[in-house]
């Protein structure tokens, strides 16, 4: 079997920190969890933090963290030791934004998976941000195509903000103008599901349900009513996807003992 999870953890040294009540903070969760590869999104500390912060947990690391200090920051934790990694996604625009690492891993069997931890921006409409937003997809899917091709196993995995279908947004018609839920965004994850061949891996175990949501807004009452986002994915060449046997969102017990925004998305493999 081969766990993967992946979680936005909202900056890596308060989530390590973050043990309420009965819930584990990062670090324990870690421990708990015991996956074979972890991918972290929104690090938010510099390289020599996070590796220290790591260090005890058994885990090879890769890490980019952003040039902007205190924003982004994406890393990929693996049991095995990586045989080669790469930041950015092929535009240099992106290189120092924190916001694309790929991690070659062997398997035991002998194949390599290409496992990526990405995140996307949220974007603005009407702003930069969103303009970024679009250059950012638009790389990401000649980068899905590169890594079909390649002929490895491939899993991007991550916080990629945007829900795909009204099964993926609580509150669907009240963000049907906002970014995260744009007809232009959607239209890309169309093209990665069918065209380009890859699989959403949680949506392929759960069926035609709503959700189930990886995100909840800190404000109101948006964790306890459970009107969330499932924004968080993870992307599989088809060869992979296959052998999915349980997909779990390891979410909080109550809004109190959350120790991110995010919940982790934990998917088993049946290699």
């Amino acid at each position: 079997m081969l766990r993967i999870a992946t979680v936005n953890v909202n900056g890596i040294r308060a989530a390590f920190n973050k043990t309420r009540g009965q819930t584990l903070g990062l670090g324990e969760w870690l421990a708990s969890r015991d996956a074979d590869i972890v991918t972290l999104q929104e690090v938010r500390a510099p390289d020599v933090i996070m590796r220290g912060i790591i260090a005890d947990s058994g885990y090879h690391v890769v890490h980019t963290e952003a040039a902007a200090k205190g924003r982004a920051g994406v890393a990929v934790l693996s049991r095995a030791e990586p045989v080669d990694s790469r930041v950015g996604n092929g535009d240099v625009y992106f290189d120092d934004s924190g916001r694309w690492i790929e991690s070659d891993i062997p398997l035991a069997d002998g194949s390599t998976l290409t496992a990526v931890s990405a995140y996307v921006h949220s974007g603005e409409v009407g702003t930069p941000r969103q303009d970024d937003k679009y250059r950012f997809l638009d790389r990401m899917t000649v980068r899905l195509a590169e890594i079909r091709a390649s002929g490895n196993h491939g899993i991007v995995t991550g916080d990629l903000n945007v829900g795909h279908t009204e099964r993926d947004i609580k509150n669907w018609k009240g963000n049907r103008a906002k970014a995260g839920f744009l007809p232009e965004e959607r239209a890309y994850f169309d093209r990665f599901f069918g065209e380009l061949g890859w699989v959403d891996v949680h949506r392929l175990v759960a069926g035609d349900v709503d959700g189930p949501y990886t995100w909840w807004s800190m404000r109101g009452q948006a964790f306890d009513t459970d009107t969330g986002w499932r924004i968080d994915y993870q992307i599989a060449t088809p060869e992979l996807a296959a052998t999915a046997s349980s997909a779990v969102v390891d979410r909080a017990p109550s809004w109190a003992e959350r120790w991110s925004d995010h919940a982790p998305l934990v998917v088993d493999y049946e290699l």
